[in-house]
Parts: structure tokens; C-alpha cells; sequence
């Protein structure tokens, strides 16, 4: 089991999500969260719409933008559920979904989701299309996983513990790092992973998913 300071003094950390309200966040490049997103049990749901606009999605990043921190949270997805938790997110109008600017922790259903077929990189816990989890650690789908992301620029170290159990661990820039991102779908993606100071985002990728307990502390 990988130990984490998560219990460090409160004073220590930022609470993104109280469980009761959605102050500190908002709409990619929108306005106030309604309508699509709870509040449910201390958590905040996201509820897909029955029909969308195409172009149209409801992706959600914090005010505030981070560099260098920990990030704790837990996240529950629907049987056959997709989400994804994104940091480095640059919001701007030139881009429409935060996964152009933002690297992606995957969150999914590998039971059921088609997408955990197509490739280890693609499964939960993953830094999505890059690193693949190196253990299976995260629960059936409806159960909650906890999950803290690690980015350091300083020290130039990123790593996801999952279910307290790190499952990977990679370069968060460098030439480690654009290597990665040359042998990926984003190799050609004008802002990806371009932003060290970003929003976090949690991603609406059509399916009903959950988050609470969000807090973050800055390294």
C-alpha cells in the first residue's frame, strides 16, 4: 500500500467541493453549474440530457487555476459509465472541450465501457491514451474509488494512487513527456498539455457519474 499525507492538517488543503454547493466551479467556458449537475448525498451527479445540441456539452472546471499540488477526490461511475478528471485545463474559446488543453485521468467502467477494450492506456486510473494503470485496483461500477493525483512541475513527477494503491506514476514535461505525447492521439493537438498553471475539470462524456470529497493542496 502506497502511504499519502491526505490526513495532513486541514489547514493544509483547499476544499473544492463542501458537498453543498458548486461554489469555486462553473461551465467550460459557460457560466453557473444548473440544470444537469446535483447535488445528491454529498455529492455533486451528473445527469446526462436525453437530447443534446451537437457541439454541446457540460463539462465543468474550477475558478481557480493550479500549478504544482495534490489532488483527492472520489469518484463513482454508471454501469458502463466514461468521465475523465483533467488538470492543466486552459479555458478559451479557441478551445471547445477541456481534454484539448487538459491531460485526462480516465474514469470508467472497464466491465462494461467499450473504450477499456481499446488499449491498457484507455482503462481507469490511466493518464488517458499515455500511461496505463499497472494494477487493476478500482471497484465495480456504482461503488466509489478514491483517487490522488500528484502533478509537480517542480520535481517534474505526476502520480495517481488509486484505492490507495499508486497505479502510475510518469513526467508531467520535459522531453520524457513530449515523447508521450508524440506516440498519442494528441500528438498533433495544438494546446494539449501545453498549460502547467490550469483549471481542474470533470468531464461530461455523456454518462451519469459522481465526485465528492474534491480537495487539493498546493505544493
Amino acid at each position: 500500500m502506497v502511504q499519502n499525507d491526505i490526513n495532513d492538517q486541514q489547514e493544509d488543503w483547499e476544499v473544492l467541493f463542501d458537498g453543498t454547493s458548486f461554489e469555486g466551479w462553473h461551465f467550460y467556458n459557460a457560466g453557473e453549474i444548473k440544470d444537469l449537475w446535483k447535488l445528491e448525498d454529498g455529492a455533486m451527479v451528473f445527469y446526462p440530457p436525453k437530447r443534446r445540441k451537437k457541439g454541446t456539452s457540460f463539462n465543468i472546471v474550477t475558478d481557480k487555476k493550479y500549478e504544482n499540488f495534490v489532488l483527492s477526490l472520489e469518484w463513482k461511475v454508471s454501469k458502463g459509465g466514461n468521465s475523465g478528471i483533467f488538470w492543466g485545463v486552459f479555458e478559451d474559446e479557441r478551445f471547445e472541450q477541456p481534454y484539448e488543453t487538459g491531460p485526462e485521468i480516465q474514469v470508467l467502467d472497464d466491465e462494461r465501457h467499450p473504450d477499456a477494450k481499446n488499449g491498457t492506456t484507455h482503462q481507469a486510473g490511466a493518464l488517458y491514451d499515455m500511461v496505463a494503470p499497472s494494477k487493476q485496483v478500482v471497484k465495480p461500477a456504482g461503488e466509489w474509488n478514491t483517487v490522488v493525483l500528484t502533478v509537480d512541475h517542480t520535481t517534474n513527477k505526476g502520480q495517481v494512487v488509486c484505492n490507495g494503491e499508486e497505479i502510475a506514476a510518469f513526467p508531467v514535461h520535459g522531453p520524457e513527456w513530449d515523447k508521450m505525447v508524440a506516440t498519442s492521439k494528441f500528438a498533433d493537438w495544438e494546446g494539449f498539455g501545453k498549460y502547467p498553471k490550469g483549471k481542474i475539470g470533470l468531464q461530461d462524456h455523456g454518462d451519469i457519474v459522481a465526485y465528492r470529497n474534491i480537495k487539493i493542496k498546493k505544493l
